[in-house]
C-alpha cells in the first residue's frame, strides 16, 4: 500500500504541466474554485472549436455546389464519382465556379451523403468514446480527439490546393473526422461533472453550454469570411484552431479534484448548507448526485439501466433531429446569400440553454423543464414557417424564438441531465459512469441528428411545409417521452410541500392546547 507521501508525489505528476508551472511561479497551490474556473474556461473553448469545425461544411456547401439555388432540390442517393469528368477539373478556382464532383446535377445528393456519413460515424463513435473515456485519462483522450479532428478537417480543405476531385476522398476524410469528433462531448461533460455538484449545475452548465452556439456562430463567420480566398481555408483555419486548443487542453485541463489533489471540502460545505440538501430526507431526487469516486467503470448495459437514462436518451433523439435539421438546412432554407442570418437561431439557443438550466435548478425539475420547452417549440416552428417570410425583422425574431425553444432542452439534456444521471444515487457514489452515460444520451441523440437532415432532403423536394410538420411531430414525441419522469417530479414536489407543512402544524398544537 502506497504511503501518503508517495500518493502526493503521484498526484503532483498527474497534474497538467501548465498548472504545475503556474503553481511553481506563484509558490502556492490553486484553490478548488480556481481549478473549477480553469475547467470551465478550458472546456468551453475546447468544445467551441469542435462546433466551429462542424459548422464549416454547411457554409461551404453553397461554394461547392453553387447551382443548387433552391433549397428543395432532389436528394435521393444517386451516382457517385470516383473522380470527376476531365472537362470539369480545373487548376484555378473562383467563388461561384463550384467544385467537382459537387457542382454537377447531383451535387446536393453528394453533399447529403457527406453529412449523413459524418453524423452516422459520429453517433456510432460516441458509444465507444464514452466507454473509453471512463477508462482512460480524459485529458489525453480529449487531446487526441481534438488534434485528430483538426488534422482531418484540414485534410478536407487540402483537397482545394491538391486539386482533388474524388468524392471518396472527401467521404473518407469526413467519416474519420466524425470519429475523432465523437471524443469531445463525453469527455468535456465528464470533466465538468467531476468538478461541480448538483447545486446550480443546470445554470452553470446552461451558461457553459453556450459554447455550442458560439462555436456554430464562429464557424459560420470564419468559413464565410475565408471563402473568397479559396474554400480550402474555410476548413484549414478551424482545423488548426482546434488542434492548437487541443495542445492547451493537454497543458491545462485538470480532469478531476483527485487528479490534482484538490480539496472537495469547500464544495461539500456549500452542498450541506443548501436548503434542497436539507429536504433530501423527504424525497430522494430522481437525478441524485454523489461525489465519492470509485475506480471501477460502469458497463454499457448497466449504464442504460440507470433510472432516467433511456427516456432522456430517446427524448434527445427527437430533440437533436429538430436541432440538426436547422443546423444543416437552415442556410439553404433562407437562401445561400443569407447564410449568416442563420446565426440568430444559435443566438436564441444560447438564451434557451441558460433559461432551461436556471429554471430546472430553481424548480429542481429537469424533466418538467425539458418537456415544457419541447412543447413550446411546436407553435414556434409553426409560426416561423407561416409568418417568417413577412419581413426581415419577423424572420429574425421567429428564428431566435425557435432557437431558444429547440436548443434549450437539447442543451439541458446533454449537460446537466447527463451529469446528474452519471452520478445517480443508484451508482452508490461511483462517478466513473459520467462519460459512458453522456455518450449513451448524446450518441442516441446523434442518431436522430443524422436521420433528420436525411429525411429533410427527401421531404423538402416536395414540400417544406411537410418538413416543418415532421419537426413539430418530433418535438411532440420528445416531450411525450418524458411524461413518466414529469409525473414523478410533480409527485415529488407535492410530497415535499406536504412534508414541509407537517412539522409546522405539529409545532402549533401546544399553543392551541394552552
Amino acid at each position: 500500500m502506497a504511503s501518503p507521501s508517495e500518493l502526493a508525489t503521484e498526484r503532483s505528476h498527474s497534474k497538467p504541466l501548465g498548472i504545475r508551472f503556474w503553481e511553481y511561479i506563484k509558490k502556492a497551490k490553486l484553490s478548488y474554485k480556481s481549478h473549477q474556473a480553469v475547467v470551465l474556461i478550458v472546456t468551453f473553448f475546447a468544445y467551441t472549436t469542435y462546433h466551429a469545425t462542424r459548422k464549416t461544411t454547411s457554409i461551404v456547401k453553397s461554394a461547392l455546389d453553387p447551382q443548387s439555388s433552391a433549397a428543395g432540390l432532389k436528394f435521393p442517393w444517386r451516382i457517385t464519382y470516383l473522380s470527376s469528368p476531365a472537362e470539369t477539373q480545373r487548376r484555378s478556382w473562383v467563388l461561384g465556379d463550384g467544385w467537382a464532383p459537387f457542382n454537377g446535377s447531383d451535387g446536393t445528393a453528394l453533399l447529403g451523403q457527406l453529412d449523413v456519413a459524418f453524423l452516422a460515424v459520429y453517433a456510432i463513435g460516441m458509444y465507444f468514446s464514452g466507454h473509453l473515456g471512463d477508462r482512460m485519462n480524459l485529458r489525453i483522450f480529449l487531446t487526441v480527439g481534438m488534434i485528430g479532428t483538426g488534422l482531418f478537417t484540414s485534410l478536407f480543405g487540402v483537397g482545394y490546393w491538391a486539386n482533388i476531385h474524388s468524392f471518396y476522398y472527401f467521404l473518407i476524410v469526413q467519416m474519420i473526422a466524425g470519429l475523432f469528433q465523437s471524443s469531445g462531448w463525453p469527455s468535456v461533460v465528464a470533466v465538468v461533472g467531476n468538478w461541480f455538484g448538483k447545486k446550480k449545475r443546470g445554470l452553470i452548465m446552461g451558461i457553459w453550454n453556450a459554447h455550442t452556439s458560439i462555436g456554430n456562430i464562429t464557424g459560420s463567420l470564419i468559413a464565410s469570411t475565408l471563402l473568397s480566398y479559396g474554400w480550402g481555408w474555410s476548413f484549414v483555419v478551424p482545423g488548426l484552431l482546434i488542434a492548437f486548443m487541443g495542445i492547451l487542453v493537454c497543458l491545462l485541463l485538470p480532469v478531476s479534484p483527485e487528479s490534482v489533489g484538490a480539496d472537495r471540502q469547500e464544495e461539500e460545505d456549500d452542498a450541506v448548507d443548501s436548503p434542497k440538501k436539507k429536504r433530501e430526507g423527504v424525497a430522494e431526487p430522481l437525478l441524485g448526485s454523489h461525489t465519492e469516486m470509485k475506480e471501477i467503470a460502469v458497463g454499457f448495459i448497466e449504464a442504460w439501466r440507470i433510472p432516467g437514462v433511456a427516456p432522456f436518451a430517446f427524448c434527445l433523439f427527437f430533440a437533436k433531429l429538430v436541432a440538426y435539421t436547422f443546423l444543416y438546412w437552415l442556410p439553404y432554407y433562407i437562401g445561400h446569400t443569407a447564410g449568416n442570418l442563420s446565426t440568430f437561431f444559435d443566438v436564441g439557443g444560447v438564451l434557451g440553454g441558460i433559461l432551461a438550466g436556471h429554471i430546472s435548478d430553481r424548480l429542481d425539475a429537469r424533466a418538467i423543464t425539458a418537456a415544457t420547452f419541447m412543447y413550446c417549440a411546436i407553435p414556434a416552428l409553426y409560426f416561423y414557417r407561416s409568418y417568417g417570410h413577412i419581413s426581415f425583422a419577423m424572420n429574425i425574431a421567429l428564428m431566435f424564438i425557435c432557437g431558444m425553444f429547440v436548443n434549450g432542452p437539447y442543451a439541458l439534456i446533454t449537460t446537466a441531465v447527463s451529469a446528474d444521471l452519471g452520478t445517480h444515487s443508484s451508482l452508490n457514489g461511483n462517478s466513473k459512469a459520467l462519460a459512458t452515460v453522456t455518450a449513451i444520451i448524446d450518441g442516441t441523440g446523434s442518431v436522430g441528428a443524422a436521420i433528420g437532415p436525411l429525411l429533410t432532403g427527401y421531404i423538402s423536394a416536395n414540400s417544406w411545409s411537410a418538413v416543418f410538420m415532421m419537426l413539430m411531430a418530433a418535438a411532440l414525441v420528445a416531450g411525450l417521452l418524458l411524461t413518466r419522469l414529469v409525473v414523478a417530479e410533480v409527485a415529488a414536489r407535492i410530497s415535499e410541500t406536504r412534508s414541509q407543512g407537517r412539522p409546522q402544524s405539529r409545532s402549533q398544537e401546544p399553543e392551541l392546547n394552552v
